[in-house]
């Protein structure tokens, strides 16, 4: 099975491609593990993408592409794979589907955890972590012992700058203006498949599993 997880940044489908990954023996494929793993290996492409990552800039669609292709053709993506974080452009969906068909292949799936911008605004701007051993904390769903401060450490605890309310605003409009088109796309190749992300994670995942079906 090829899988594609799209959701919004938050709502939580790196952590249900991580449970499709272990269900179905799938390896899980996140665009910066690629772009770590070729940093650390001194690729020809990990070189190129290095540099504009050392710039703060975006990596080219082009080159994310050629490194994801590169990826998904390698020896334990023989059966499938879940890809999370990519594609997340209509150009990008276009060169994977080239670089499939190649091969006579094409994505199976293309899960959308659906999760409206006032849950994800109110998830992540009450995400608390822990500057000094790095243990993450909910004020709602996973409060510490005593606000404020880390059971583990006694350390203030702090939010960080991606879960301030105005950051996560921008980001999800950048997701919309970026990402939604591509659902439009998925939908036209029958791929598309849209789960409610606002259930309880064992809820949601038990819909997931009735999509794929029980067996790879």
């Amino acid at each position: 099975m090829k899988i594609i997880m799209l959701g919004a940044p938050g709502a939580g489908k790196g952590t249900q491609a991580i449970k499709i990954s272990e269900k179905y023996g799938l390896p899980h494929i996140s665009t910066g593990d690629i772009f770590r793993a070729n940093i650390k290996g001194g690729t020809e492409l990990g070189k190129k993408a290095k540099e504009y990552i050392d710039k703060g800039a975006l990596v080219p669609d082009e080159l994310t592409c050629d490194l994801v292709v590169d990826r998904i053709h390698q020896d334990d993506c023989a059966n499938g794979f879940v890809l999370d974080g990519f594609p997340r452009t209509i150009p990008q969906a276009e060169a994977l589907e080239r670089a499939l068909s190649k091969e006579n292949e094409s994505i199976d799936f293309a899960l959308d955890i659906e999760v409206p911008d006032e849950a994800i605004i109110k998830r992540m701007s009450g995400r608390r972590v822990c500057p000094k051993c790095g243990a993450s904390y909910h004020v709602e769903s996973v409060p510490p012992k005593k606000e404020g401060i880390c059971d583990k450490c006694g350390a203030e605890l702090i939010i960080r700058a991606d879960d301030e309310p105005e950051t996560v605003k921008n980001r999800l409009s950048v997701y919309h203006e970026q990402t939604q088109p591509l659902i439009d796309f998925y939908k036209k190749t029958g791929v598309f498949h849209e789960v409610d992300g606002t259930k309880p994670l064992d809820d949601v995942f038990a819909d997931v599993v009735s999509i794929l079906g029980e067996h790879s």
